[in-house]
């Protein structure tokens, strides 16, 4: 079982388990899992290959027009006749039946997979008996449906998938990546040698999963869905007006280790103040969750914070102290559920 997890069974944390730690040599669970969560929203009980087709070859276009690697392969059939559509070479009714026969060889297999093992509650049971290629949704998948978590899957899958293919095809030294924060359009970019910009993702759907959409205070549900009453906002731990007295020891107060989610309430509520020192284990969870989670995030927050578990709790626990030093009093949430990390 995987840290993220301890604690914490759920059908929520098993997808974004899923989502986030399982392997990616290729960004096709990513397109799998989009497909899914359209085609459930639909309220069915089985899937042929053939309806799957369609939106899963959609998903994997739509990112191979912006990044054409998708994958740690040297060449992918699959992929292949994917760039052939979106060159007008060949008709989507045959991209739909090429991806029937190519797309789907390991990623329904490998999918429901997570450090060597099955999750204890699959989603799906795969069903190629008689000549059907078909999935059949099980209960678990119908029940996640239901979840106030399920309108903010899409976007946490989406922003996940543009963390990985953006690490792959800057092709980057991880050791001087570092994923920088836009605080005026709340998202997350990158700049090469020459100070061009990439934007990757929002920082609310790329937060959101390791928090298990949870407040990171009061652990409310939130939403990353615009227009939501939920809709979270973007905290620094540390309070910005103490940015100086931070970078001055080299800590970058704008670095991904220090962005939290928070319901609206609490946040406004918070304002600069100097949350209690006990959550700072939780930041401290939340962050190595992005480690073990791997690219590009994970290597931004080792390089902003530590190479190991122990320098990272040092470095934590030095910035603190110095919040602590010129804030004086600290800060708890007027309402606050139990958390599981």
């Amino acid at each position: 079982m995987i840290e993220f997890q301890i604690n914490d069974p759920s059908l929520e944390s098993q997808w974004r388990g899923l989502i986030l730690f399982g392997k990616n040599s290729a960004t096709y669970k990513f397109a799998f899992a989009k497909s899914l969560l359209e085609l459930v929203n639909k309220v069915t009980t089985k899937i042929s290959l053939a309806e799957l087709s369609r939106p899963f070859s959609k998903n994997i276009i739509e990112h191979l027009k912006e990044n054409d690697k998708q994958g740690n392969s040297k060449s992918s059939s699959f992929l292949n006749v994917c760039r052939s559509n979106i060159k007008d070479e060949i008709s989507e009714s045959e991209l739909w039946s090429k991806t029937e026969k190519l797309g789907f060889v390991n990623v329904i297999d490998a999918f429901q997979n997570l450090n060597g093992a099955q999750i204890p509650d699959i989603f799906y049971e795969k069903n190629y008996k008689s000549g059907n290629k078909e999935i059949v949704i099980k209960d678990n998948l119908l029940k996640l449906k239901e979840s106030f978590h399920f309108q903010n899957f899409n976007q946490e899958v989406e922003a996940r998938w543009n963390l990985v293919e953006t690490a792959w095809n800057l092709n980057l030294n991880p050791k001087l990546l570092e994923v920088k924060y836009d605080e005026d359009k709340s998202l997350f970019f990158l700049e090469n040698d020459f100070m061009r910009r990439t934007d990757i993702t929002s920082v609310r759907d790329s937060l959101n999963g390791y928090q298990k959409g949870k407040c990171f205070y009061s652990f409310q549900d939130i939403s990353v869905v615009s227009g939501s009453s939920n809709l979270c906002e973007v905290d620094h731990f540390f309070p910005h007006i103490n940015k100086t007295i931070h970078n001055e020891l080299g800590a970058n107060i704008n670095g991904v280790w220090n962005l939290v989610l928070a319901n609206k309430e609490v946040n406004r509520n918070k304002s600069a103040r100097i949350p209690e020192k006990r959550f700072l284990q939780r930041l401290f969870n939340r962050n190595e969750f992005y480690i073990q989670s791997k690219h590009p995030l994970a290597e931004t927050i080792v390089n902003q914070t530590g190479n190991t578990k122990q320098k990272r709790i040092e470095f934590l626990n030095k910035q603190y102290q110095l919040a602590l030093n010129s804030a004086i009093i600290t800060w708890k949430p007027e309402f606050e559920l139990n958390g599981n990390f």
